[in-house]
């Protein structure tokens, strides 16, 4: 399969441009500085995935906010002092978010707000395509919804097509439904040239990397899961707590999760990939963080095990807090072998 050179091992930096509890410039000056960049250089990353929201550079009428280009410079030089690449995610676009229980997702039918996106990217395109070299651009986080599907197809090629008005070659990522589901890659539209990248995200088993996870319906908040577990105590545990939906079927309930999971449920995407000839990248996988520090370990040892079978790159959810912090205190006492699995 094509691999997407460069983009071997990136750590994501959420929370700073994205998802803030507050959208303020103390955030963006604090959050994150040049020093986090050294610090994952030093971890043996080759890249960030640097997600942004619309609210860092647009106002509600569309008019722009000179800072907050700012950062994504500041991002970018920070990288390249550190030897590392740049994916600039748009994590959330005007009228649009992943959150299912936002009310602000009209985008998919509003040309209104479709004039916004392409704006946006439009003077990310104009200002940052330059660095093509060291960055790569991702065109939205986490489309939800399969009846999104065709929009979202549509959206992306005029995305697309206005991205290479600036440059015929820099990398754009486009990801599929259901979250950025490797099922959902089947119905995206075939690349429009050899610059694009398939995306899509990892937290399989989501009983286990979201366990206690608050905005997971249905999901306790004491409800924990160890690792590594079989298919059948992981199973019996969504039986228990209602949670069906996430029942993964087993020819042999006993066995383990494991390394060779992962590589069956992710075939289907693989050989559309291969069919297509485009190269796979996976912009999110991690553990939350009540999980134990050491169950987390054995998860991140099984995946990444699979993602150099199946050489794709990817990048770990998340450097600092947002619930999945592997930078925090906590994770400490296993960030040597962790480092080197990332």
């Amino acid at each position: 399969m094509k691999r997407f050179e460069g983009y071997e091992k990136g750590i994501d930096l959420g929370g700073w441009l994205s998802q803030c509890p507050e959208y303020t410039q103390e955030r963006y000056r604090t959050f994150i500085g040049e020093k986090d960049f050294a610090v994952i250089a030093g971890w043996g990353a080759d890249h960030v995935r640097l997600p942004v929201d619309w609210q860092v550079f647009q106002k509600e009428d569309g008019s722009l906010i000179e800072e907050g280009f700012g950062y994504v410079e500041n991002a970018i030089a920070w990288a390249r002092k550190n030897g590392l690449k740049v994916i600039l995610d748009l994590h959330k676009t005007m009228g649009y978010s992943f959150d299912a229980s936002s009310d602000k997702n009209n985008f998919f039918a509003d040309e209104r707000l479709h004039v916004h996106f392409y704006a946006l990217w439009e003077e990310f395109a104009r200002r940052f395509a330059r660095y093509e070299d060291m960055l790569a651009f991702e065109l939205l986080n986490e489309v939800t919804s399969p009846s999104y599907s065709d929009a979202w197809n549509r959206i992306a090629a005029r995305a697309v097509k206005i991205i290479r008005g600036y440059s015929p070659t820099v990398r754009i990522l486009v990801g599929g439904y259901w979250n950025n589901s490797i099922d959902a890659l089947k119905d995206l539209d075939p690349p429009a040239d050899p610059y694009i990248v398939y995306n899509f995200h990892c937290y399989d088993p989501l009983l286990f990397t979201h366990q206690g996870a608050y905005w997971v319906p249905g999901m306790p908040e004491d409800f924990r899961l160890p690792y590594p577990l079989t298919f059948r105590e992981h199973n019996d545990a969504a039986r228990r707590l209602g949670l069906t939906d996430y029942i993964t079927p087993a020819d042999d309930e006993s066995a383990l999760y494991g390394k060779d999971f992962f590589i069956r449920k992710w075939q289907a995407g693989i050989k559309v990939c291969e069919e297509r000839g485009v190269a796979l990248y996976c912009g999110e996988y991690g553990v939350i963080d009540r999980a134990s520090p050491e169950f987390a370990l054995a998860w991140f040892r099984d995946i990444s095990a699979a993602f150099r079978e199946c050489g794709i790159g990817r990048a770990a959810w998340s450097y600092k807090q947002m619930d999945f912090g592997l930078s925090d205190e906590r994770m400490k006492g296993v960030m040597g072998e962790l480092t080197s699995l990332l």
